[in-house]
């Protein structure tokens, strides 16, 4: 396994450190929460950076990549819900653009498409890590940071498929009984 690949299952594993840190009595438990939080996030965009730069960019990294991170922000979102520092719709809105995009690029996939990350995918990510921090810190301005992040969510995911209409010819299915 290469560095790329061993830094997501890393943010993988970090996820329940991450819960348990958090939404246990543990001492510090918190604040070492909002570092691991950090960390998983950090090797978000340090994985990828690595396996372009070493052209080490497997199957196995493409895959799981991005259930690490659906996995992590998931994690974060319901612990905020369960923490009752954000609304479950909040939750649910980000969530489910994630369920759909996933969706939309596996169906994109199976017609030989690939639809990359896009600036708005990017900024989403970056906006959603940024408000939860914020949250987890207790910080002001953290719910309109997370209605921000939710707004920018919703646009990157239709950017999405806007982007994948132009691309695939969703019209030519043909349904199956």
């Amino acid at each position: 396994m290469n560095l790329a690949n061993s830094l997501t299952v890393l943010r993988m594993f970090l996820v329940p450190v991450f819960m348990l840190l958090l939404l246990e009595t543990v001492p510090y438990g918190p604040a070492l929460a909002v570092a691991v939080f950090i960390l998983a996030a950090v090797t978000d965009g340090l994985d990828g950076y690595i396996a372009r730069s070493r052209r080490e960019v497997t199957q196995f990294g493409k895959l799981i990549d991005p259930i690490a991170d659906k996995l992590l922000i998931t994690a974060a979102l319901l612990s905020l819900v369960e923490l009752g520092e954000i609304s479950a719709w909040v939750a649910l809105i980000i969530i489910g653009r994630e369920f759909a995009v996933s969706g939309l690029r596996m169906l994109a996939a199976a017609e030989g498409v690939v639809i990359s990350a896009s600036r708005w995918g990017k900024l989403k990510t970056i906006s959603q890590i940024v408000a939860i921090v914020v949250l987890l810190l207790k910080w002001p301005g953290g719910l309109v940071l997370m209605w921000i992040a939710a707004v920018i969510t919703v646009i990157s995911g239709v950017d999405y498929f806007v982007k994948a209409n132009r691309t695939m010819n969703f019209a030519d299915t043909k349904e199956i009984d």
